[in-house]
């Protein structure tokens, strides 16, 4: 890995940031890009401007991830 590749591994994977790129954001949810950009869209996924950047709040992925589980758990209780 060269050096320039290792900073951004390293930037990129700083579980302190607060606010993600959409990228980073797809990352970490283990999804692509677009659907990423696709769930902003959707406001599935809050987002938010600053200037004129797109940046996804760190803890709007948990918020996600729980309404998905949310979700999954009401989807199952009912087809019991």
């Amino acid at each position: 890995m060269t050096p320039a590749a290792t900073t951004v591994s390293l930037v990129t994977a700083d579980p302190t940031l607060l606010l993600l790129t959409a990228e980073e954001a797809a990352r970490r949810l283990g999804i692509g890009r677009t659907t990423c950009y696709a769930l902003i869209a959707s406001g599935e996924l809050e987002s938010v401007k600053v200037g004129s950047l797109r940046r996804i709040p760190a803890d709007a992925l948990a918020v996600y991830v729980a309404r998905l589980r949310e979700a999954s758990t009401a989807s199952l209780a009912r087809s019991a």
